[in-house]
């Protein structure tokens, strides 16, 4: 899985929008959207919320999460912590780029937004790179990576499986075969 395809699975995420144009439910294969009435906010997949703001439809509302005080929360809780913690959405990455991107005006400190989830995510990838670094040093089997989100696991998972990989054959080749005759005088 590329990191497109972890964004396509982002956008099914559901945001809350202000519509300025009236409609009657919209029936599609994934559900029901709507009633839209203009003022009142209803709850749609950000990818609906996405198309309408670039028609100028609709303003979107942030994410409860995607306040300043709540992300500074999460950045310290974060960096106190040895052990990954939760983070408010499974997709708070590709949420708050998408976001950022398409609707900024809609998002009060937008700025600030971005600086401190880059912050998160950058502290979250130190973590990830000790963690790998501690596990191939100590030759672990295998590892537990809890409240990890599926872009981090995306990011990081085929660089290490491929280390892993190159490990196993180095380990493999320096070991003497069962069976095989030794080398003692």
């Amino acid at each position: 899985m590329d990191a497109a395809e972890v964004e396509f699975l982002a956008e099914k995420e559901l945001v809350t929008v202000i519509p300025n144009f009236s409609l009657d439910k919209i029936y599609l294969i994934g559900g029901e959207l709507g009633p839209f009435h203009p003022g009142l906010p209803v709850r749609v997949p950000l990818w609906l919320a996405m198309t309408l703001k670039q028609r100028q439809k609709c303003r979107l509302l942030p994410p409860e999460w995607m306040d300043v005080e709540k992300l500074e929360k999460v950045r310290e809780h974060e960096r106190q912590e040895e052990t990954f913690t939760p983070m408010p959405s499974p997709y708070y990455m590709e949420l708050t780029k998408l976001l950022l991107n398409h609707a900024s005006d809609n998002i009060p400190k937008a700025d600030e937004i971005r600086t401190l989830v880059k912050d998160v995510w950058d502290t979250r990838m130190a973590k990830l790179r000790v963690s790998a670094d501690s596990f191939v040093r100590q030759q672990e089997a295998h590892a537990k990576l809890d409240n990890l989100t599926l872009m981090e696991i995306n990011t990081s998972g085929a660089f290490l499986t491929r280390a892993l990989d190159h490990m196993y054959k180095l380990r493999t080749n320096l070991q003497p075969a069962q069976g095989a005759p030794s080398q003692d005088f």
